[in-house]
């Protein structure tokens, strides 16, 4: 037996993890008294993470990805 976390979307039950679950298995489902964030922005609370090198040596990767040459491929 496995558990797993997740959510309805009004119509669906949506796992948040990976779970391999085959065509017509059983499942209990528990709904739970709370609620899943429906933040417009969830990835605001990354924002000014990241230290100063970290994300010169990110933005110097996806520079030199602009020099490929796509008719190489």
């Amino acid at each position: 037996m496995q558990a797993l976390r997740g959510y309805f979307n009004g119509k669906e039950f949506i796992p948040m993890e990976k779970v391999n679950i085959k065509p017509n298995q059983k499942v209990i489902i528990t709904i739970l008294d709370e609620y899943v964030s429906t933040e417009s922005k969830p990835f605001k609370k990354y924002i000014g993470k990241l230290d100063t090198a970290s994300f010169q040596e990110i933005t110097g990767a996806l520079k030199e990805t602009e020099k490929v040459d796509l008719n190489e491929w």
